[in-house]
């Protein structure tokens, strides 16, 4: 199949190195305009282009998809399909209607629950014990379209977004895979959603961060590790701010909330519903990212302190 494929993270580089290696013949690549990272603010390629490059394949960095200068690039290209995966960029009705077999996303949700940009985060955040990918149809609603393939894993209790995002990335291709292959078979099928059962996952930012030690240990827990490994949940320990990384529930009883019940050799907090989360790995302002144990080595957090 004559595919042009649409995507720019690293969640889509598995999807794109699946359609190469399946055989389909990969008109062009679409992705984000380099960005400049780190400190020297460096011009960097997203990972999709990267991948595009190594491959010999044309790529188009378009600023907008909406001056009509994308759909004159599309129109020459001529695509069966174009393939969405993690792009950034809503597609318009002219792009949506140019292909053959129309146009097809990589959502990693079951849906139609989490529709939106962080679906991964929030179905940690909430305490999910299940998600999943999800190849659908577009159309100009947002994650609306009608459902095709759907896969789907489960989520330990200690599994950060980031974990659970490498291993949909993974599962993203065998969906695609197999999208494409029965769109050509002819079998596939058309699920329409439930709107009533949807719901919006924005995008994460800093102001989710602050813990609320109020909270229960297992709600302070998921979001811990939902956050993880951006933005990071933050504390205020004796009046600065710390990074919580990693975490686990404890089988400690717990005392007031935010309450440091023990520090020796492991950092256990006493959260809202008396009950206690251990915490894993923390970083102090201007230092790395460490273990406990390291941090309590270098810095003496008695007893009967409070985290905030």
């Amino acid at each position: 199949m004559k595919i042009v494929f649409m995507g720019t993270p690293d969640f889509a580089v598995p999807c794109l190195d699946r359609i190469i290696s399946d055989g389909h013949d990969i008109l062009g690549v679409f992705t984000q305009p380099d960005k400049p990272k780190g400190r020297g603010y460096v011009l960097t390629p997203p990972p999709v282009k990267e991948t595009a490059i190594k491959n010999g394949i044309e790529v188009y960095q378009p600023l907008s998809l909406k001056n009509g200068e994308a759909l004159e690039i599309l129109k020459k290209l001529n695509p069966d399909l174009i393939a969405v995966v993690a792009y950034g960029k809503i597609l318009p009705v002219d792009i949506l209607e140019l292909p053959k077999y129309g146009c097809i996303n990589i959502h990693a949700s079951i849906l139609p629950k989490y529709r939106g940009a962080a679906p991964i985060q929030w179905s940690v955040i909430n305490g999910d014990k299940q998600t999943g990918v999800t190849s659908m149809y577009m159309e100009q609603g947002l994650d609306t379209g009608d459902m095709l393939i759907t896969k789907t894993i489960d989520i330990g209790e200690n599994d950060t977004a980031g974990e659970v995002h490498d291993r949909l990335s993974v599962l993203g291709a065998d969906v695609l895979s197999q999208t494409i292959e029965e769109m050509l078979q002819g079998s596939i099928k058309r699920i329409k959603q439930d709107d009533s059962l949807s719901t919006y996952s924005p995008m994460l930012d800093k102001s989710l961060c602050p813990i609320d030690w109020n909270e229960s240990a297992t709600t302070i827990h998921n979001k811990i590790r939902g956050l993880s490994p951006w933005p990071v949940a933050t504390a205020v320990l004796e009046d600065k701010v710390v990074k919580v990384h990693l975490s686990r529930l404890s089988q400690e009883v717990g005392s007031k909330s935010g309450e440091v019940i023990k520090s020796d050799k492991n950092l256990i907090v006493s959260c809202g519903d008396g009950k206690c989360i251990e915490i894993l790995q923390i970083q102090a302002q201007g230092s790395k990212r460490m273990s406990a144990q390291d941090y309590l080595r270098g810095r003496k957090i008695e007893e009967g302190t409070f985290f905030k």
